[in-house]
């Protein structure tokens, strides 16, 4: 019989059913994974066989014998990890049920793990370019919490139908499709000028070879390599002036192609679409990866705008979502991410549409009232909010004094230290540096700290700002990277107030909202203590106010 919930599973005949390993409606995964787990293990066989052979030839043996033992440590792999998938597939099962999705599984220790359907937040469809060739897809489902690893499904894997029937079942596919005139997000190639402006555009090359020199020294390359960075280093010291711009404009280069290479792999095809309450996003031109998130569990948006992102005119989108707050151990990338880096303006617009996408007023939460309407609008949409940066409400000069003050101390205390290290160095006879003019360029380190700390204290003093809005909470801050948050109101379960010795001094705290989803905290800092209690008290009307007493703007301890 069919698993309750799954429908027009005799019609279409999904390869599911056709590997039923029980009663009671359990399942079995796709017994392709045996093919992809046999192509898989070719990269197995290739590096075996080169450290066998390396390995080999240091104990002189004859090449047939070397040939031989390769031969025979090869069909060892290929049959040992097509023999382990098969016990795994043999040992796992899956079902869905009218109320649970349940996995079995494990070889030596058994699991049987489960989670509520009506506790199902998002659906994460993948596949690699070898799961494609196979029509297969790995399924992730969460549950948008914070608990471990039990919070999460993972069937690996599935036929590429049964994967989406599964989705539309737990998401409730049932529904028609709105209306609407497009997605609300599609991939533009000339964004791709974005992927550049990164940090890691100028270490890529380090990062490579970085990743290849141990491989490299492991299958014997040793000794070319060590008289590689010899020859390299003797170039540089003799033609410096030749040598290390090239070097850097080459580094440069790669680092250009590799950002590029990566943004395509990774944003191509990217659509993000509103269902019935739900976003769902689609990309990748190699590993195809669709995330299906439901809105109830979005508590927000957050625009990222790093450095040198922010120069080139450009700005990144992600989500506050529960369960989607930091990237897994083995992720590569960031789960939360809207859409890939794109103009400033598109940024904000779409940020705004993905965080008015939950509806109204929040019910029950009224808007500012009493001394908060003097630093937030209730009127005012958080799609004006976002779309105009002057609508953020700065804060007082004093939060703007404490970072140039800071700024200065630590400043002045690395430039002295800066100094001193330079003024020993410059002095000892014996210092090994190859061109006498790098002691003259090392006085220059002082003055470099010094702008840099001062840039960073006014670019972080002008972008602090707040406001409070129908629906949302709104802050920014930060200097080289840049971060705008339009927090839920209704996702917000409670309220930090710390004050420094400092900020009591100059009359400032730091209001921090605590919520389950992203970061789990959210802070508007050095915010005037009067309207940082006030707004926190406007925001989620009633749960500070046994706290606060009236008149004299003081927070209990």
């Amino acid at each position: 019989m069919n698993a309750p919930g799954l429908r027009g599973q005799d019609r279409n005949a999904p390869e599911a059913a056709r590997h039923r390993g029980g009663q009671d409606g359990w399942r079995r995964l796709s017994r392709r994974s045996l093919w992809v787990s046999g192509t898989k293990s070719l990269a197995l066989v290739a590096g075996a066989v080169a450290g066998l052979t390396r390995f080999l030839l240091g104990l002189d043996w004859r090449p047939g014998w070397i040939v031989a033992a390769c031969a025979g440590a090869a069909v060892l792999i290929l049959a040992a990890v097509p023999a382990y998938d098969l016990a795994r597939l043999r040992t796992t099962r899956w079902r869905l049920t009218a109320e649970r999705l349940e996995l079995r599984s494990g070889l030596t220790t058994r699991q049987h793990r489960s989670i509520p359907r009506d506790r199902v937040r998002s659906v994460d469809l993948r596949a690699d370019p070898i799961l494609r060739m196979f029509g297969l897809t790995v399924v992730k489902v969460g549950t948008g919490e914070h608990a471990g690893e039990h919070t999460e499904l993972t069937l690996d894997p599935l036929a590429r139908n049964d994967a989406e029937t599964l989705r539309r079942t737990l998401l409730h596919g049932e529904e028609e499709r709105e209306a609407r005139d497009g997605p609300l997000a599609e991939l533009r190639w000339s964004w791709i000028r974005y992927a550049p402006l990164s940090v890691w555009t100028f270490t890529a090359s380090a990062l490579v070879l970085g990743a290849l020199y141990k491989p490299l020294n492991a299958l014997g390359f040793k000794s070319v390599t060590s008289r590689a960075a010899g020859d390299l280093w003797g170039w540089i010291v003799a033609r410096p002036l030749t040598a290390v711009p090239l070097l850097l404009a080459v580094n440069l280069a790669v680092g250009v192609l590799g950002a590029v290479l990566l943004f395509a792999e990774s944003w191509g095809r990217y659509r993000l679409e509103h269902e019935p309450g739900r976003l769902r996003l689609r990309r990748g031109l190699l590993t195809t990866r669709s995330l299906t998130l439901e809105l109830r569990r979005l508590r927000g948006v957050e625009i990222s705008e790093p450095l040198l992102l922010r120069l080139g005119g450009g700005a990144r989108v992600r989500t506050v979502a529960t369960g989607l707050g930091e990237k897994a151990a083995n992720e590569t990338e960031d789960a939360a991410a809207l859409a890939p880096p794109l103009p400033r303006d598109r940024a904000w617009r779409l940020a705004a549409e993905v965080a008015g996408a939950g509806g109204g007023h929040p019910a029950g939460v009224p808007g500012p009232r009493g001394p908060a309407a003097e630093v937030a609008s209730a009127g005012v949409p958080v799609s004006r909010v976002l779309d105009a940066g002057a609508e953020l409400i700065p804060h007082p000069l004093a939060a703007r004094r404490r970072r140039v003050v800071r700024a200065l101390l630590a400043t002045t205390l690395a430039t002295a230290l800066a100094t001193t290290l330079a003024a020993v160095a410059a002095g000892a006879a014996s210092w090994p540096a190859p061109w006498p003019w790098v002691r003259a360029w090392v006085w220059l380190i002082p003055v470099v700290v010094l702008a840099a700390g001062m840039w960073g204290a006014v670019e972080g003093a002008r972008n602090l700002g707040h406001a409070l809005g129908a629906r949302h909470l709104v802050s920014r801050s930060g200097a080289v990277v840049r971060r705008t948050v339009a927090l839920d109101r209704r996702g917000i379960a409670g309220w930090t107030i710390t004050e420094s010795y400092f900020q009591r001094r100059s009359g400032l705290l730091t209001v921090s909202a605590t919520t389950s989803a992203g970061r789990g905290h959210y802070e508007v800092v050095d915010v005037g203590r009067g309207t940082g209690l006030d707004l926190a008290s406007s925001a989620v009307p009633g749960l500070l106010e046994p706290f606060l007493v009236r008149g004299k703007t003081v927070a209990k301890q």
